[in-house]
């Protein structure tokens, strides 16, 4: 049977459970996710020749690494010609892209070092999202940023993340499209602090400052990023759950972000994307696969990435979640890595957009909870990859097990090379 004939075949089962899979699959090519730019080389970027820190790091030494902003554009797009859907394009603010030997400091950073960024993603029709980087600079006293006791070492960032806001409302006029712009740092503590509070008010302080530089609240999304711990903050991180729950529920226009591998193992964002969305108008996601702990490795098709776009889907806030993905892993080949990510991601809200969530809901109202769990049950093996090959013919790209073979051309031509 050929392609079209088996959609038509798996069209009509799911439309027995009343899901137009037609509807479905134009749904999900409307639906922007953030594709991040650090995949493509471990995180390192345009702006210094050190290592990986602030509780980044990146394990791996697959051959083909970008080292140059073309590269790195030339990688994303042979990713991006392999998923299907719209994208927008997540940078960092050390991809700045210095010209003529001119260099400029985080905190002296302008709309004209990202003019290339810009250039390469309205060719695309994509917008750009953006991360201030307050990590990975010689600036990072003693692990602290925002949250430093040096007065010069806020100032730096303060100045950094200002910077960030404005550059962030460069993307959006010029691109068309909302830029969320996001605040993470690594400050913490190794071991055991002396004081909790005191760093925090400082990083309260240090954020509301970068918040009071002029922007247009239309068109740039702050945000603020919780995490539990990481590497060499392991006792104590200045930016915990709480914290930026509570900033952002205080501060009007900036939202929380939530990274799925920023909590205990035991937790899950499924269940709390549906608790945010009772009291914000809008969130934001970065959306990787944790093992034990924010190791941000490759997303997959797993049962936690597939509740995530259920809840997005279910609580029909596809109009309010603002989608990132966000890992980075160095052992396998990294175009690769996109793709698998960008298309497992795509699966999950097919999938939910499949759903008969009004079903499920009606029979848990009634209490029918049986009949919920073995239907629940039998979708699961619905032919969901005929729907799912049927969105990738439509748009242009390769369906599973054909996409590889360009990996594997493109590898020997271009990547083994550098």
């Amino acid at each position: 049977m050929v392609n079209k004939e088996r959609y038509e075949s798996a069209k009509a089962i799911y439309g027995e459970l009343g899901i137009d899979t037609d509807a479905a699959i134009a749904r999900l090519k409307d639906i922007p996710v953030s594709l991040h730019c650090w995949q493509g080389d471990d995180v390192t970027g345009f702006d210094h020749d050190g290592p990986l820190t602030g509780g980044i790091q990146t394990t791996g030494n697959y051959p083909g690494k970008a080292r140059t902003p073309d590269e790195l554009m030339e990688d994303m797009d042979k990713a991006i010609s392999l998923m299907p859907g719209k994208k927008k394009l997540n940078l960092h603010a050390c991809y700045a892209i210095f010209e003529d030997g001119e260099y400029a400091d985080r905190d002296k950073l302008e709309p004209k070092h990202f003019a290339k960024w810009v250039e390469f993603a309205k060719a695309r029709n994509m917008g750009i999202d953006f991360n201030p980087t307050f990590f990975s600079h010689d600036k990072v006293k003693d692990g602290l940023t925002l949250s430093s006791p040096d007065e010069g070492t806020r100032k730096f960032w303060i100045e950094h993340g200002k910077a960030c806001i404005r550059i962030s409302n460069y993307f959006a006029k010029e691109t068309g499209v909302p830029c969320v712009m996001n605040i993470w740092t690594g400050d913490g503590y190794k071991d055991i602090p002396a004081d909790r509070m005191g760093p925090r008010m400082r990083y309260k302080d240090s954020i509301e400052q970068i918040l009071s530089e002029p922007y247009d609240k239309n068109q740039v999304k702050p945000c603020v990023e919780s995490k539990v711990f990481g590497i060499g903050v392991e006792s104590y991180t200045v930016g915990s759950a709480e914290f930026t729950l509570s900033f952002a529920a205080t501060h009007e226009g900036c939202l929380p972000l939530m990274d799925n591998g920023h909590y205990h193992p035991t937790e899950v964002v499924s269940d709390k994307i549906p608790a945010l969305l009772c009291y914000y108008p809008e969130i934001a996601l970065h959306i990787t696969r944790p093992v034990r702990w924010d190791s941000d490795h490759v997303l997959l098709f797993d049962d936690e990435t597939r509740e995530m776009a259920k809840e997005i889907v279910r609580c029909e806030a596809l109009g309010r979640v603002y989608m990132a993905l966000d890992y980075f892993d160095a052992s396998i080949n990294r175009v690769s890595a996109w793709v698998i990510g960008f298309r497992s991601w795509q699966k999950a809200l097919l999938n939910a957009l499949c759903t008969p969530n009004a079903l499920f809901k009606k029979l848990q109202d009634e209490n029918r909870l049986t009949e919920l769990m073995v239907l629940q049950e039998e979708i699961k093996t619905y032919p969901f990859g005929d729907i799912w090959a049927e969105y990738c013919r439509q748009c242009g790209v390769q369906e599973d097990k054909k996409w590889f073979e360009e990996i594997v051309s493109y590898e020997k031509e271009v990547l083994v090379k550098r």
